[in-house]
């Protein structure tokens, strides 16, 4: 599986799923059971590989504006809510985290900025497959800290100045 059939799974999914991120896994696991194990776990790769790539101080402070707050664990399954967004809104937070204000059309705040269920859907897929957990992936883990310069995510004022945009349209 290339790059591009990474991305149109992704897109169809979503698509199909009108937006729910809950939903969007249950579709990919559908449509990933479609598959080779070995297709699946190149899947998983391209999955794993953009979710490290995000592992981003920038990102969590969007991330923070966007949910009011982002734990740990909420940054992961943020992560893999974007990957979920598609390429377009994948890439260009990673330019500029601060577009997303502009990358979103809407913002469900019950349902998006978690997707924690896609970060699993491969490897539930393999295991249906094959009826084994599927194997390490062969690839870098992410780092123990986020990439970039590290932010006072409890400093407003701060924020308000890194994502101009983020904070207009999210915060009260």
């Amino acid at each position: 599986m290339d790059e591009t059939e990474f991305w149109e799974l992704i897109d169809a999914t979503r698509a199909a799923a009108e937006g729910d991120p809950e939903e969007q896994a249950d579709l990919l696991v559908e449509r990933l059971l479609r598959l080779d194990p070995d297709l699946v776990l190149d899947f998983a790769r391209h999955f794993e590989a953009r979710y490290n790539r995000a592992y981003r101080w920038d990102l969590w402070g969007a991330a923070w504006v966007l949910l009011d707050g982002c734990s740990d664990d909420a940054f992961d399954f943020f992560r893999c809510w974007l990957i979920g967004q598609g390429r377009e809104v994948y890439e260009g937070a990673l330019h500029d985290p601060d577009s997303l204000a502009e990358l979103l059309d809407e913002f469900d705040e019950e349902i998006d900025g978690d997707g924690e269920e896609l970060g699993y859907a491969a490897d539930e897929a393999y295991e249906q497959l094959t009826g084994t957990v599927a194997p390490d992936l062969g690839i870098a883990p992410a780092p123990a800290e986020p990439a970039g310069r590290p932010l006072d995510l409890e400093n407003e004022r701060a924020l308000a100045e890194r994502y101009p945009r983020l904070w207009e349209r999210f915060k009260d």
